[in-house]
C-alpha cells in the first residue's frame, strides 16, 4: 500500500487548520472569552476558544474542493454543503447555546439533505455471506431509517464525548486512520475515501496539538458534530463498513447507550446535558484528563487494529464481547461512585 498518495491532502489540511487555530487562540486571549458552558461540560476555565471545529471543517472543505483527483459527484457536494451547514449552526450554538430541540431538528435536516443528494445506505454485508440491498419497497424504507439513525446517532455520540480535552479529537483521528487503511485494502480499494479521510486526519492532528490538556482551543459544537457526521458518512461511502466503524467507536457508543438508558430510567430527556458519561465518572474517581485520554486512545486503537483484520462474523462477536466488557466496567464505576457518595453523606 502506497500511502504517499494521501500526503498532499493530509499536509494541506494540517497547514490550513494550523494557521486558523493559531489565529483563533490569539484572538481568544485578546478578547478574554468567557464561556458559561465550559464550567458545566468541560474541565478547563474561560478564555478558551470554542472554534476549533471551524478550522477543521474549513481546512477539510478547501482540501476536498481543490484536490483534482476527486470526482465532484452529487453525494460529495451534499457532504460539503452539510459540512458548511454544521459549521454555521455550530458557531451559532456556541454563541447562543441553543436547546437540544433545535440541535435535533438541524441534525435531521442535515441527514435529509445528504440523503436526497445520494448519500444513502444502499446495502450492508450479511454476516452469513453476501449482501443485503436496500433497493425497493420496505427494504428501501429500512435503508432510509438506518441512514437517519446512524448519522444522527454518531453526531450526538461525538458531541457527548467532547467533555475532556483531547478525547473526541483523538477518537476521531484513530477512526479516520482506520478508515484510510480500510480504503486501501484489496477487497475495498477506494482511494477517494482515503483522500477524504486524509483531509480530515491532517486537521485533526494539528487540532489535537492545541486541544490536548490543558487545551488552548476546543472543538465546540461545530467540531464535535462534524466529527460524528463525517465518520458516519465515510462508513457509508466505504462500502457500508458500518460494523468496522461501530467497533472502532465502541467506547463512546456503549457509553452513550448506557447514559441514554440511565436518563430514561430517571425520566429525563436523553438529549439533556449532564455529567453521567464515562469520562466525567473517571474524573470523579480521581483520574487526570491525560490519563482519561490515553485510556480512550488505547482501547480505541486496539479495537481498530482488530476491526481491520476481521471478517463480518468476527466483528459481530468481538463487538458483543467489547460491549459486554464496557457495560461491566460502567456498572462497576457506577457502584463505586454510589458507595463514595454514601460515605460522603455519612
Amino acid at each position: 500500500m502506497d500511502y504517499s498518495f494521501f500526503l498532499q491532502p493530509l499536509f494541506s489540511s494540517f497547514i490550513i487548520a494550523g494557521l486558523m487555530l493559531a489565529g483563533f487562540i490569539i484572538l481568544a486571549k485578546k478578547i478574554k472569552i468567557s464561556d458559561k458552558r465550559i464550567s458545566k461540560r468541560h474541565i478547563h476555565g474561560g478564555g478558551v476558544s470554542r472554534f476549533g471545529g471551524v478550522a477543521i471543517i474549513v481546512s477539510f472543505v478547501i482540501v476536498i474542493i481543490l484536490d483534482e483527483r476527486l470526482v465532484v459527484t452529487t453525494p460529495l457536494v451534499g457532504v460539503l454543503l452539510a459540512s458548511l451547514a454544521i459549521l454555521f449552526f455550530g458557531v451559532i450554538d456556541d454563541i447562543r447555546q441553543l436547546s437540544w430541540k433545535y440541535q435535533l431538528f438541524f441534525q435531521l435536516a442535515v441527514v435529509t439533505l445528504v440523503y436526497f443528494m445520494g448519500v444513502k445506505l444502499q446495502y450492508v454485508s450479511n454476516p452469513l455471506g453476501g449482501l443485503f440491498f436496500f433497493d425497493s419497497g420496505l427494504a428501501y424504507l429500512l435503508g432510509l431509517l438506518i441512514s437517519i439513525i446512524w448519522i444522527v446517532f454518531l453526531m450526538n455520540v461525538m458531541n457527548w464525548v467532547d467533555g475532556v480535552d483531547g478525547v473526541s479529537g483523538g477518537i476521531t483521528l484513530i477512526a479516520a486512520i482506520a478508515i484510510l487503511v480500510l480504503s486501501q485494502k484489496p477487497e475495498v480499494n477506494q482511494p477517494p475515501i482515503g483522500i477524504i479521510a486524509a483531509a480530515l486526519i491532517g486537521g485533526l492532528i494539528i487540532f489535537l496539538i492545541y486541544n490536548f490538556h490543558p487545551a488552548r482551543i476546543i472543538a465546540g459544537t461545530s467540531g464535535s458534530m462534524f466529527m460524528g457526521f463525517i465518520l458516519a458518512i465515510l462508513a457509508i461511502f466505504s462500502g457500508a463498513k458500518i460494523a468496522t466503524t461501530l467497533m472502532v467507536l465502541a467506547v463512546p457508543i456503549v457509553d452513550a447507550l448506557w447514559v441514554i438508558a440511565e436518563r430514561l430510567q430517571f425520566k429525563k430527556s436523553i438529549f439533556a446535558a449532564d455529567r453521567r458519561h464515562l469520562h466525567y465518572r473517571l474524573l470523579e474517581l480521581g483520574w487526570s484528563a491525560k490519563k482519561i485520554c490515553l485510556f480512550y486512545y488505547l482501547i480505541t486503537a486496539i479495537i481498530a487494529v482488530l476491526a481491520l483484520n476481521m471478517r463480518a462474523m468476527g466483528k459481530i462477536t468481538t463487538m458483543a464481547i467489547v460491549a459486554a466488557a464496557l457495560i461491566a466496567i460502567l456498572a462497576m464505576i457506577a457502584k463505586k461512585l454510589d458507595r463514595k457518595e454514601e460515605c460522603n453523606i455519612v
